[in-house]
């Protein structure tokens, strides 16, 4: 049997009853959309999860001090929360590391910030000369803050865009302006270039004043609250993570490692994590997804045993007249792939709008790759191979008597 006459047959087939080759279609239409969308929404959430700590700096290693413990306390209150840091251990890490190439202390917290009858809730931070280039921040008008200031304790700040348009209009000339912090008032000197990302570790939505300042008016104390060091290199950043980790634990006259009173993170370390995480909850989605593909194949197969059912007289005078077990089996395999085909294609358009569209309206980031097309198209035409085998098997094995006889 000629491929075109097996293709003209399927065509003829499932053209024959168009209501029940859509309905059996309809489950591996939403099978594929469903991965593909699915997919791209994790997909997405993996990049800008990725994107927003790679914005935090280039080779970075933070040092935060550890839980607060002490008299009175009579609960960890978790890590971050310690007072163990101070200006003379960033100064020592500066000193004796080797591969560090900037070294930026800081004090943040968030505070109340007013401005002309405006105010704002966000973060401040109390920081050196350093910050930009430890953390990639660039300045879009004025200056940062600079070491006269830190020595002088000057009251300046640096505004991030966010914090700008909040305080004094989307856009707004504030170069010049003043703003409050707990009744201290600021001048503002800078404002940085916009690098995105939400939530509250955004750096478009902070002020950066001298450490200095911080400390003496703010924070009340000489504590610091994050070291962030910038490597030499990528491929340094394990080795400075582990010298600064002994840099401070001779400082702080601590001998087990296990009762350090800080802790140091890994930029790569963080990106690793978060894309672990992200990947899991994309496997997961794709797998729900994957039911319904499941489900579909089990449609295509009962199918196709009815079909079989239907078509029972024509399969015995094929056989009487010489067609083979072979010619049969194709013609029905042929006829579920394209079921599946089909189905799959017209998955893949939908699954792939449906993910555009999200990304287009701002409501997720979403990213369509083309493995994943291709492993949800490859995944419908194995469904097709899979579940179409039985019923093209049993409409091979038919008795061409028996199967004349049947009414």
């Amino acid at each position: 049997m000629r491929t075109k006459d097996i293709l003209d047959e399927t065509r003829t087939s499932l053209s024959a009853n168009k209501v029940r080759s859509g309905l059996t279609m309809l489950g591996i239409i939403i099978g594929i959309s469903s991965v593909i969308a699915l997919t791209s929404i994790g997909q997405g959430a993996q990049s800008a999860i990725t994107a927003n700590i790679q914005s935090l700096g280039s080779n970075l290693v933070l040092v935060m001090p550890g839980a607060q413990r002490g008299p009175g306390i009579q609960i960890s209150l978790g890590r971050g929360t310690g007072r163990s840091l101070t200006q003379e251990d960033a100064d020592a890490i500066k000193q004796d590391v080797k591969e560090v190439q900037a070294v930026a202390p800081e004090i943040s917290g968030r505070y109340q910030v007013t401005a002309k009858g405006t105010n704002t809730n966000t973060s401040v931070v109390g920081t050196v000369s350093s910050y930009p280039e430890v953390r990639n921040v660039e300045i879009d008008e004025g200056s940062f803050i600079t070491d006269l200031n830190v020595r002088s304790l000057s009251k300046v700040a640096v505004l991030g865009p966010t914090a700008r348009d909040d305080l004094f209009g989307e856009g707004a000339e504030a170069l010049g302006q003043y703003i409050r912090i707990r009744n201290e008032q600021f001048q503002v000197v800078g404002i940085t270039k916009t690098k995105g990302g939400n939530g509250f570790g955004s750096q478009d939505d902070m002020i950066f004043i001298p450490i200095s300042t911080a400390q003496r008016f703010l924070a009340g104390g000489d504590y610091l609250t994050t070291i962030s060091v910038k490597a030499q290199d990528a491929d340094s950043m394990s080795l400075v993570q582990s010298e600064v980790t002994n840099v401070l634990l001779d400082r702080h006259h601590i001998s087990d490692p296990a009762q350090a009173d800080f802790n140091t993170l890994n930029q790569a370390d963080i990106v690793a994590t978060a894309s672990s995480v992200t990947g899991t909850f994309t496997t997961l989605l794709s797998a729900v997804a994957g039911i319904s593909l499941l489900v579909g194949g089990i449609g295509i197969m009962n199918m196709m045993l009815t079909t079989v059912t239907e078509r029972t007289k024509e399969i015995g005078l094929r056989k009487a007249i010489g067609a083979k077990k072979k010619d049969i089996s194709n013609q029905f395999l042929i006829e579920a792939i394209a079921l599946t085909f089909i189905g799959g294609l017209i998955g893949v358009l939908l699954g792939s709008a449906f993910s555009l569209g999200i990304n287009a309206l701002g409501v997720l980031k979403t990213t369509v790759s083309i493995s994943s097309i291709v492993l949800a198209f490859g995944v419908s035409a194995v469904i097709g191979i899979i579940f179409g085998y039985y019923p093209a098997r049993r409409a091979s094995n038919l008795n061409p008597i028996d199967a004349l006889r049947y009414e």
